[in-house]
């Protein structure tokens, strides 16, 4: 009798485990519902080598949707991190000459303050964050205004550019909707 209730016990032990393992969620066989949902913004990048500079920009990049995107989903005259998500980032590995500000190698959000006529663009020493949370004005490294171009065409979503424009000079381009902006630049010299 003891030895049967033993025998019960390892068997019933044994059993309970395989009971609470779930099997069929590791069948090796994806199901529709197992599809991870298609990003409405997806992740992207630009990025080129101008000079011996490698500058790169990590950025979420949302669609229009039949949206007002400026002036409507993105307000004017308001702080927009650039993209969707995360705040977009800009990385360079050799100081940059912005307008006519230093923007030395490192990493750093990129925001924007679109506007009707000018836009501000600003490099910030804050670039993981989720969105503007954390944004600060006194931690801008460069800031500079921009005049917006008009598009003819609705670029659906939104795109980075990193363009070589000379051997030590590029731009850098953000367009969506029907607006483009270009930020020059070019590799410092020491």
């Amino acid at each position: 009798m003891k030895k049967s209730l033993i025998i019960i016990c390892i068997v019933l032990i044994n059993f309970g485990g395989f009971a609470q393992h779930n099997h069929q969620s590791n069948t090796g066989f994806k199901t529709e519902t197992d599809k991870p949902a298609k990003s409405l913004s997806p992740h992207a990048t630009a990025m080129a080598l101008i000079g011996d500079a490698h500058v790169h920009i990590d950025y979420s990049s949302p669609s229009v949707r039949n949206r007002i995107i400026f002036g409507g989903l993105v307000g004017y005259d308001t702080v927009w991190q650039a993209g969707a998500h995360n705040a977009t980032w800009i990385k360079t590995d050799k100081d940059l000459v912005i307008g006519t500000e230093i923007l030395p190698a490192g990493k750093y959000g990129f925001f924007v303050i679109p506007g009707k006529e000018t836009w501000k663009v600003m490099f910030n020493k804050r670039w993981k964050q989720h969105g503007k949370d954390e944004f600060n004005k006194t931690e801008n490294v460069v800031s500079m205004e921009v005049v917006p171009e008009k598009l003819n065409e609705i670029q659906d979503s939104l795109l980075y550019n990193v363009k070589k424009i000379d051997e030590n000079k590029g731009v850098i381009s953000l367009a969506w909707e029907k607006v483009k902006i270009e930020i020059p630049f070019s590799v410092a010299s020491h």
